[in-house]
């Protein structure tokens, strides 16, 4: 597929994806959602991606909701496989064994605060702002947000933010847990990608196990949950990097993991 919104880049094991409509601050179509689920899939197909980063092209927006053109004269089948593209790109993220990491580099709204929420770990500039404000065009959040803000913040902020359709400050998100760290506006892409090359330098199948183990476990009773975390350890134990890291630990020298 050739990408008309959006810009993929990988180095150093690291694949950069920015959303690039900057004329419209990177607000989401139909063509952008399934050019990100294609790219996305890309990244998960690649041996050569470990890591993934998530962010939008210009200094004023990360994804600043829908494109609202995308709603005009549009039937409730037509709207709903709007938010069939949206929820499988962001599925397909959140599930797959590599970790995503948002680098919020200014509005995150509905559909932007929603991708960054399927992301395994949020970064985000000091001007940042995120908010739900689906409610005050008369519709509720369509791309997870009703469930993954609860999730992460507590069904009780998470109302607070989606019925009233506020938008918060990056600090106030970091203070909700709603993201992982606040930086600078001009060192957001330079931590961020520090962070993306420490997790790219560990055991990719280790990294696969945890993801799964805290994915698939959060919503287990906890017993079952628990039995879900040994079969996932106990999986590391199939793999050179396994010994490599205890040789290195033992060796008290750094080790050096090849992904087998």
């Amino acid at each position: 597929m050739e990408y008309k919104n959006i810009l993929v880049e990988v180095e150093n094991n690291i694949a950069t994806i920015t959303f690039n409509r900057p004329q419209v601050l990177n607000a989401m179509n139909m063509e952008t959602a399934l050019e990100f689920g294609n790219a996305i899939q890309k990244c998960k197909d690649d041996d050569n991606v470990r890591v993934v980063i998530v962010t939008g092209s210009g200094d004023r927006a990360f994804v600043a909701g829908a494109d609202i053109n995308e709603f005009k004269g549009k039937s409730p089948r037509e709207i709903m496989k709007f938010t069939e593209a949206g929820h499988s790109a962001l599925r397909l993220m959140e599930t797959m064994e590599k970790p995503a990491i948002a680098a919020v580099n200014g509005y995150a709204l509905g559909g932007g605060l929603e991708i960054s929420m399927a992301c395994d770990v949020r970064f985000a500039s000091d001007k940042a702002r995120f908010g739900q404000p689906e409610i005050t065009l008369g519709l509720i959040p369509g791309w997870g947000g009703t469930q993954r803000l609860a999730r992460l913040i507590g069904m009780g902020r998470a109302k607070e933010l989606i019925m009233s359709g506020e938008q918060v400050t990056a600090q106030r998100a970091y203070e909700m847990g709603l993201v992982n760290r606040v930086f600078p506006a001009e060192q957001l892409m330079d931590e961020t990608r520090k962070f993306a090359e420490k997790l790219a330098g560990m055991p990719p199948f280790t990294t696969k196990m945890a993801k799964y183990a805290i994915n698939y476990g959060y919503d287990l009773a906890l017993d079952n949950a628990n039995s879900l975390e040994i079969q996932c350890m106990s999986q590391c134990f199939s793999t050179k990097d396994l010994e490599e890291g205890v040789a290195a630990f033992l060796e008290k020298r750094k080790p050096n993991f090849v992904g087998k």
